[in-house]
């Protein structure tokens, strides 16, 4: 027998709601700057297809010049070797800034200090004119005999002073990168670690960088791309990069904004690149934290929760 007082299980539930039959919101307000964006998309498309001093026919001529690729492959170099020995260098300072030993802490602070502060073009040019301060490069033993020596400008080319000037500059953001990524692991990792016997070094390279890697991975991209950018500067010292080898053009031919726009094809197409391969990186080390996958993990215990109560 049902009590004539109880009420259906169902009764007073809100009937479900079918998702395929909602209709969407009338938005006038994304419509309006859609029409916005798109009304300015084309006119500056107009005005790259309409204007004829960009000299698009002579951009097309000097596009692939092999003068012009070998400055794109001098600027790709130094592009890489620039930032290989800034990340090393870099995440030496940030375990350094990191140390619990006093002194080291120091030095490794004061040059992140001195080398973020001064400006990247001040350091290329500084290191160009190394010989004004110090005319021969010795090596030996201190208050003893010489062992080596070398003429400071047959050593500091505009190749060598572009390597260096990159590679220091760049290595005190690495080491801040770095070291917001280590600081971002779980402190419970660090004493897990020290539980199983690691030492310092151990845990630091074995357990706590790997993890900090789906930190590190996204501002380490950004800092490529801006240092593929920033290789321009080297052109002051009359290195032969991309921009470089378009000044050289143009100074012959007067021809500045098509060389100039070739120079533009040509970083953008890299930076595209370079942006791509850095999403592609981002979904590797970010697996297990992205919110699509949290969502998934969380569904899952919910059903193995209910299926338990059952």
């Amino acid at each position: 027998m049902t009590d004539a007082g109880a009420r259906p299980a169902d009764a007073g539930r809100r009937p479900a709601l079918d998702v395929s039959t909602a209709k969407a919101r009338f938005r006038p307000g994304r419509i309006l700057i859609a029409l916005i964006i798109l009304f300015v998309l084309v006119q500056i498309v107009m005005f790259l297809v309409t204007n004829k001093r960009f000299g698009w026919p002579i951009v097309g001529e000097y596009l692939f010049n092999p003068a012009v690729m070998a400055g794109l492959g001098m600027s790709l170099f130094l592009t890489v070797i620039g930032m290989v020995i800034g990340s090393v260098l870099g995440t030496l300072l940030a375990a350094g800034q990191l140390s619990d030993f006093g002194p080291v802490r120091w030095v490794c602070q004061l040059y992140v200090g001195i080398f973020r502060g001064i400006p990247p073009l001040v350091q290329l040019i500084f290191w160009y004119n190394l010989a004004y301060l110090v005319p021969r490069i010795i090596v030996g033993v201190p208050f003893g005999p010489e062992l080596f020596s070398w003429n400071a400008n047959d050593v500091i080319s505009p190749l060598t002073a572009a390597i260096v000037g990159l590679s220091l500059h760049e290595a005190a953001y690495m080491s801040e990168i770095v070291r917001a990524g280590v600081l971002s692991v779980d402190p419970g990792q660090r004493d897990a670690a020290s539980a199983m016997g690691f030492s310092r070094m151990q845990t630091f390279w074995k357990v706590i960088l790997p993890q900090s890697m789906r930190v590190i991975i996204p501002p380490t991209g950004s800092q490529f791309i801006s240092l593929l950018k920033g290789t321009s500067l080297v052109s002051v010292i009359a290195m032969g990069d991309l921009l470089h080898a378009v000044q050289v053009i143009y100074n012959n031919t007067y021809q500045v904004v098509p060389l100039l726009m070739v120079a533009v094809i040509w970083y953008l197409v890299v930076v595209t690149i370079l942006t791509f391969g850095q999403r592609q990186l981002e979904k590797y080390f970010g697996r297990g934290y992205d919110r699509a996958g949290g969502k998934k993990r969380a569904a899952k215990r919910v059903m193995v929760a209910e299926g338990a109560g059952a």
